[in-house]
């Protein structure tokens, strides 16, 4: 029965060099032999599967023969007649490709960056002492596990799973319309990835950013992975964090938005209109009937920013009133004023 090894990794057939590394660390991790002492046939069978499926796929070469004539293709078997890609061979029939398949344990140490504690490489193992599984103990055993265990307050160890880079912040700036009605931004970042030979390119993309309705500053949107690649180190996340441009007729309190008015005294005292337009383009009007104090504050409910968790729903839009004083007043408007005041209860 042909063996499928995009099944093996739990991947479609077009999943990127990044799908495929974040497939083996997380299965390589699950089915280590040492990891599963009561069933370590199965899982040494298991990890050489999973070893040998990202082995072919993550190498362009392999993966493409592996593609056009599967598992046959691979092991040096003709392929079907009439196939293409394998003709030219120095003896007129058909060219083979031939698969050496490599250890398990070449594949995850080149993969986590371990090396022997003796100083000798994966090739020879370095005199390390194997474990019950056939792998190297010192790399591949308990001290690797422990690391895990360690982490989860299970005990210690000497040796470290590769560590993680740290997270990446930046700012994204939003105007109050963007975060009053959503949209979408396109951020373009350039990074350094590792590809199927070990070799470090510099690729651009862009990352697309759903802004919610009634998100607020200091709202973290995270990419996990992608900082730059390097070998045992896992790429660090990517964190865009939102930031509130001013605005010149709102300001932001919670999911309330305040407005402030320039009145003049007679507006105070004998009413006035304040005309606003929304954030959405709306225009509002609302009778001020009078203000009786400084700290006076006109509510409009439901004329505030949306909640996130329920977007149908708004806060208020309060209206602040800045009372401008004449500077000067002749002698008739200061008697009027007088009589005013001493009329009042």
């Amino acid at each position: 029965m042909a063996v499928d090894y995009y099944k093996i990794l739990q991947v479609d057939r077009n999943a990127s060099d990044e799908d495929l590394k974040r497939a083996y660390r997380k299965l390589a991790m699950k089915w280590h032999p040492d990891k599963n002492p009561n069933n370590k046939r199965e899982a040494e069978a298991k990890f050489k599967e999973i070893s040998e499926a990202y082995d072919v796929l993550s190498d362009p070469q392999k993966r493409a023969v592996y593609d056009q004539y599967g598992e046959e293709g691979l092991r040096g078997q003709m392929p079907p007649p009439g196939a293409g890609g394998f003709h030219g061979g120095a003896d007129g029939g058909p060219t083979t490709f031939r698969f050496n398949t490599r250890s398990p344990d070449d594949i995850f140490s080149e993969f986590f960056g371990f090396s022997s504690p003796f100083g000798g490489g994966m090739g020879d193992m370095g005199g390390s002492r194997a474990g019950p599984s056939g792998f190297p103990r010192a790399v591949f055993g308990e001290d690797m596990f422990g690391s895990f265990r360690a982490a989860a307050g299970e005990g210690s160890s000497s040796t470290t799973m590769p560590r993680k880079g740290p997270k990446i912040e930046r700012s994204l700036p939003c105007s109050l319309e963007d975060l009053y009605k959503g949209t979408t931004k396109k951020m373009k970042i350039s990074r350094d990835v590792i590809d199927g030979s070990g070799r470090s390119t510099t690729v651009e993309e862009i990352l697309s950013i759903d802004i919610k309705p009634g998100w607020k500053k200091g709202t973290k949107i995270t990419f996990p992975e992608k900082g730059n690649e390097q070998r045992g180190v896992t790429p660090s996340d990517l964190v865009f964090v939102i930031d509130e441009k001013p605005h010149s007729s709102f300001k932001r309190e919670g999911n309330d938005l305040v407005a402030t008015q320039n009145i003049s005294l007679m507006e105070a005292l004998f009413g006035c209109t304040a005309q606003l337009t929304t954030l959405d383009g709306r225009n509002l009007t609302i009778p001020i009937k009078n203000i009786p104090s400084s700290a006076f504050e006109e509510v409009v409910k439901g004329e505030g920013m949306p909640i996130t968790k329920d977007p149908s729903k708004k806060g208020n839009l309060r209206i602040k009133f800045d009372i401008k004083l004449p500077t000067k007043l002749t002698t008739e408007q200061k008697t009027g004023f007088k009589k005013l005041l001493s009329s009042s209860p």
